[in-house]
């Protein structure tokens, strides 16, 4: 038998011999091993829940593992206030983090990154490219030769599999989640072993220096990098501030000058990016004006246009991944066609990302009526901002999207993690974020949250780890 069957069978087995469980996830594999242990087929259906998903099964009940999230709290402080932090994290994000992971089905990791490869067979085509940049700022049409780090390619997961919600360029929280994965912790060796993440925090960090190094090399070749700046506007004043340190941090031991830098404290001078008075290599953007276009990016926007310091991500990034348009595009079966995208992409495509058009208000009646159906979104949006469920609007909001420029993309509900607090169980949404270099995941995280968009408001909410669940059966319900 696969090792997860066998760890279910004897969870399953001890918690009928000893009307007890040795760990808390012997609950979910009551409804998953009913069709094979004969006293489990008469268990109570109030107290299990019948599916031949492991993942969903889990997220349902399994309290097994889960992330120590006061001593993680203490740590960061402890190691952050010596570069900078001045108040308590749990004072300034109390709902950062949430204890409770969520589990991830194999098959939909592998479906979500089938299509982030499918998105970047379409991206390398010279017709895309033209008609994702043709409404771009300018900016955007210089191309230096940078991937852009940290891309999100955001997902919920439904009954047909994993849906792309969006795409980020700046993606926020990798190394947050980083620092997450440190503090998980089991109730048991054989769970620990089972419940593996992708890959280890040690092995992330160094991947993470590893994509700055290849940004870099594209660009100076084999030149030596010295100072990296993140750079934002006001960086003290954002709530992902203590990720700035992290990343601070995490350049200084390879090695690099790193400095968390205001955009507004920047000079160019003689061909050189200069912060106080010391030379910038490398700019981390977390600069959510992602063209450059607020009077005081404008040292940002000369010295990227020309050539005179290396920025990731950059405008171009932008314009042909995370402008909200381009979904519109990604799903438009006519215009990919007439593109000449093979027919597997296409199908990859249009089955992995929901429709989303373009709102237009020479079609108010219609989109009023057809409300219900579709999520709203800015079209140069960033972090929910200005998102509306349609089900949720009122005419006076309504009346604003139709004079900006919005996409309406169709709604897919969230799946869910449900969480214990006491005596009593509720659900949470879950969003999935694949952090994405080149075309591949290296980091697979959560965020935990109610409401109509992802926040960090929510008790018992947050940035949660993502353990991937084995396939456990094939079609004949056998081990595979």
């Amino acid at each position: 038998m696969h090792r997860a069957l066998r760890l279910c069978w004897h969870a399953a087995s001890s918690a009928i011999s000893q009307r007890r469980s040795c760990c808390t996830c012997a609950g979910p594999f009551y409804g998953f091993m009913r069709r094979f242990h004969p006293e489990l087929r008469t268990c109570d259906p109030k107290r299990t829940m019948v599916t031949s998903d492991l993942s969903d099964a889990l997220n349902r009940n399994c309290l097994c593992i889960g992330a120590d999230v006061p001593s993680l709290r203490s740590w960061l402080e402890r190691d952050l206030r010596k570069h900078g932090l001045a108040v308590p994290i749990v004072e300034t994000h109390p709902h950062l983090f949430s204890p409770t992971p969520v589990f991830v089905a194999e098959r939909h990791a592998r479906q979500m990154q089938t299509i982030i490869r499918a998105i970047e067979t379409v991206v390398a085509t010279p017709a895309y490219r033209e008609s994702a940049l043709k409404d771009a700022p300018p900016i955007a049409r210089t191309q230096t030769g940078a991937r852009g780090v940290f891309f999100g390619y955001d997902f919920h997961l439904c009954d047909s599999g994993p849906q792309l919600i969006e795409i980020n360029t700046n993606a926020g929280g990798a190394m947050l989640n980083v620092a997450l994965s440190r503090a998980q912790r089991a109730c048991c060796v054989e769970v620990e072993s089972f419940f593996r993440a992708a890959a280890t925090p040690d092995a992330l960090e160094h991947s993470f220096v590893e994509m700055f190094k290849r940004e870099w090399r594209a660009l100076r070749g084999d030149r030596k990098l010295a100072h990296i700046a993140i750079v934002d506007d006001g960086p003290t004043e954002q709530y992902l501030y203590p990720e700035f340190l992290l990343f601070q941090r995490l350049f200084a031991a390879h090695g690099f000058t790193a400095s968390v830098v205001d955009s507004r404290e920047l000079r160019y001078q003689n061909g050189v990016v200069i912060a106080g008075d010391r030379p910038i290599d490398l700019i981390y953007s977390r600069i959510t004006d992602f063209y450059f276009q607020e009077p005081h990016h404008a040292v940002l926007a000369q010295a990227y246009v020309d050539g005179a310091v290396v920025i990731t991500p950059d405008p171009h990034a932008h314009a042909l991944y995370a402008n909200k348009r381009n979904l519109a595009l990604l799903t438009d079966e006519r215009e990919l066609r007439a593109m000449r995208i093979d027919e597997p992409t296409i199908e990859i495509l249009l089955r992995g990302i929901p429709a989303t058009r373009i709102v237009s208000a020479a079609d108010e009646a219609q989109w009023w009526s057809e409300r219900k159906q579709w999520f709203f979104k800015p079209v140069h949006g960033f972090g929910s901002r200005g998102s509306y469920r349609g089900d949720k609007l009122t005419r006076k909001v309504f009346s604003e999207i139709l004079q900006r420029d919005y996409v309406a993309q169709r709604i897919v509900q969230p799946s869910e993690r449900w969480l214990s607090t006491g005596q009593e169980t509720h659900p949470l949404k879950v969003d999935l974020r694949n952090y994405v270099y080149a075309g591949e995941t290296q980091l697979l995280a959560a965020r935990l949250y109610r409401g109509q968009t992802t926040n960090f408001r929510t008790p018992g909410g947050g940035f949660a780890a993502v353990y991937v669940a084995p396939e456990n059966l094939n079609g004949e319900g056998r081990c595979s």
